[in-house]
């Protein structure tokens, strides 16, 4: 799940702070996110309302269900040169 890593670093959390919002194991989440074991429709809702706050045109579908979500790479490797 490249596109949950992606929006998830954009904005500024790491593996371990999404465990904690979720309720979840950091292993866990660690799998979900790697797409070893799928989000519950509830996990997927509270990401997509986490993640609009900065990404608003995002929908279940494009951050799900489709293979990149081209808005969260750019602003993450935008936020990567800016660090340098």
């Amino acid at each position: 799940m490249n596109e949950i890593s992606s929006c998830r670093k954009a904005l500024g959390f790491t593996q371990s702070d999404m465990s904690k919002k979720l309720g979840v194991s950091m292993q866990s989440y660690y799998r979900k996110e790697k797409g070893y074991v799928p989000f519950t429709d509830s996990e997927k809702v509270f990401l997509l309302k986490l993640f609009k706050t900065k990404f608003p045109e995002l929908t279940i579908d494009s951050l799900f269900f489709n293979p990149f979500t081209k808005k969260c790479k750019e602003e993450q490797e935008v936020n990567e040169y800016a660090k340098r």
